[in-house]
């Protein structure tokens, strides 16, 4: 078993990996946790062993949840030799992986955290405790990461401009109904369910699976450069008078209504927000 900070990785089987994301109180994303995890993901890549790695959350309510707002000077610096964005090589790195990499979701999972969630090969979502959202536009910026560009392409344009353009918090029934998920399992059946796709996966050939998957890769994919502008974009919304405007709002509120309340229904809140931005 392997331990960095936010990271555990776990051998569940000679080819098979957990990983466990835990960042209490609320799973947040921050450069931290990007620069950590490109350094798992380059761990797993590098040992010829792993064929399936599960990536699930320790902390209870939360998956992968939004960017840390008080670390976005500290994400937007973060690039890589070649001047790519780092959380744009993260994404990237995730979808080409030498391994299929399945996510199992409980809890709330939005924003930033929805984009790596999304550049998972497979996702496999509580029916009861799993939610989604991408909320940047009600906090008055752009999604940065990959979200605008995967979710036209799984959801199709107009269900992806509902999702993104709304806000809202979606369940994981709706999600498994527009395609944003895999599939959706009942919470008691997920771990049982998941531990045997990836088992079964696991039991054949890998230059097969990897196979398979660049074919899938090459015809789903959203190009790099698409991905690239997507986080320009998002850079220079940081700095608009809306998102300036809303982010001392939704501070105000966490100060009066808790950060537990505003982080289980963040869809809500962040709608709420424009009514006195």
């Amino acid at each position: 078993m392997t331990q960095h900070s936010m990271f555990e990785i776990e051998t569940v089987a000679p080819k098979i990996r957990r990983v466990t994301f835990t960042h209490p109180p609320v799973n947040v994303v921050g450069a931290d946790t990007v620069v950590q995890l490109i350094d798992v993901v380059d761990e797993l890549s590098r040992d010829e062993r792993v064929q399936v790695v599960v990536f699930d959350s320790g902390t209870p309510g939360y998956f992968f949840n939004h960017a840390d707002l008080g670390q976005v000077p500290e994400l937007l610096a973060l690039n890589a030799a070649d001047g790519t964005p780092t959380w744009v090589e993260l994404v990237t790195r995730l979808t080409s992986a030498p391994f299929i990499s399945i996510a199992s979701i409980r809890g709330r999972t939005r924003g930033g955290g929805n984009e790596i969630t999304l550049a998972f090969d497979l996702r496999y979502a509580s029916r009861e405790e799993a939610f989604f959202c991408q909320p940047e536009v009600a906090i008055g910026i752009v999604p940065g990461g990959g979200g605008s560009d995967r979710l036209a392409r799984l959801l199709g344009r107009d269900r992806a401009l509902e999702a993104i353009l709304t806000s809202e918090d979606y369940d994981a029934e709706r999600a498994e109904r527009y395609g944003w998920v895999t599939r959706a399992v009942p919470d008691a059946e997920l771990d049982a369910f998941v531990d045997g796709v990836a088992a079964r996966i696991a039991s054949f050939d890998k230059a097969s699976v990897l196979g398979a998957k660049a074919q899938i890769n090459r015809s789903t994919l959203p190009p790099v450069a698409d991905l690239r502008a997507s986080w320009a974009e998002f850079a220079e919304s940081v700095n608009r008078p809306g998102f300036q405007a809303r982010v001392p709002q939704l501070g105000k509120a966490i100060a009066e209504i808790g950060l537990e309340e505003i982080e289980r229904n963040l869809g809500y809140y962040a709608g709420l927000i424009n009514q006195q931005a």
